[in-house]
């Protein structure tokens, strides 16, 4: 099994994701296999787990993350320690950083993490280590297995290069793309219709000469908001994307003090990510005067 290595240019906390090398596997588990072994193991994942439910609280998520990565040093081919680590990074950006360097650092932080996890599936490494494929094509040899990390280092390589600029964006949509696309055919329901939800995003979101489709956003909010009503996340997205790109002040205005108005915990799952929805709203409508002309 092979890892994949990307090469980083920093400016600032800025950086560059598009060159890697494959060379190593996630290393073998370093913790010999022994009954007292494996039940510190548990002990600490269970810890973990703990603070995990938590990361509503930075401060918990951050420790939840610590405690992630002491795991993952002791056995690199965890895949569900992994996932922990990139979706936890990812949030940790998109939930509880305000400012643009902590953002972009916590979502680098999920995109190497992701890359790592990515590695766990041998079939995908192996087509890029023979040199004529590259990640977009590559991506066909994905399984369901691969899913969640799949899906939140798309999340994140998505808002990190939406973040550092148009250039950028242009650079890795095609890879976010054909990554989210995957997971779609894999399971198009995961994370309350998470890959119907992103392509909303981007038709709204892509210049005109990219391929944006208004119509065609508002058809795919408009669909995972009939199939998932309670995930708040649909409607901020629908109104930071569709709505002010359409201009659309009103709709813009209701779909977020509708979340406001709703309880957190009707997807108790999801309750800390609901919590951060609602702040993204009331941050959306403080700065409503920023997204339309009128």
């Amino acid at each position: 099994m092979r890892a994949i290595v990307f090469s980083l240019l920093l400016a600032g906390c800025a950086r560059t994701v598009d060159a890697y090398k494959i060379t190593t596997a996630p290393a073998p588990a370093t913790t010999p296999a022994t009954p007292d072994a494996a039940a510190a193991r548990a002990q600490a994942r269970a810890s973990a787990d703990a603070l995990w439910e938590q990361r509503g609280d930075k401060a918990k998520l951050q420790e939840a993350l610590a405690a992630y990565g002491a795991l993952q040093a002791q056995d690199p081919s965890d895949r569900e320690v992994a996932v922990r680590l990139v979706r936890g990074w990812y949030f940790l950006g998109d939930g509880h950083e305000t400012e643009k360097a902590p953002r972009q650092a916590a979502w680098s932080t999920a995109i190497d993490h992701g890359r790592r996890c990515l590695a766990m599936n041998t079939e995908f490494t192996g087509l890029l280590a023979k040199g004529d494929e590259t990640e977009e094509s590559a991506a066909r040899a994905f399984t369901k297995d691969d899913v969640p990390c799949l899906y939140w280092t798309s999340s994140a390589l998505g808002k990190w290069a939406k973040a550092e600029g148009l250039v950028t964006t242009l650079q890795h949509i095609g890879t976010v793309k054909a990554w989210m696309r995957r997971v779609g055919e894999l399971d198009p329901t995961y994370y309350y219709g998470g890959p119907d939800r992103y392509f909303a995003a981007v038709f709204a979101a892509s210049p005109s000469f990219a391929g944006q489709d208004l119509g065609k956003s508002k058809e795919l909010f408009d669909k995972v908001i009939a199939a998932y009503p309670t995930f708040l996340g649909h409607y901020v997205l629908k109104s930071e994307m569709w709505a002010t790109k359409s201009q659309q002040r009103e709709a813009f205005r209701t779909g977020l003090e509708w979340v406001l108005a709703q309880p957190v915990d009707a997807l108790p799952d999801v309750k800390p990510e609901m919590e951060a929805e609602q702040r993204k709203a009331r941050a959306l409508l403080a700065a409503e005067g920023d997204y339309f002309a009128n």
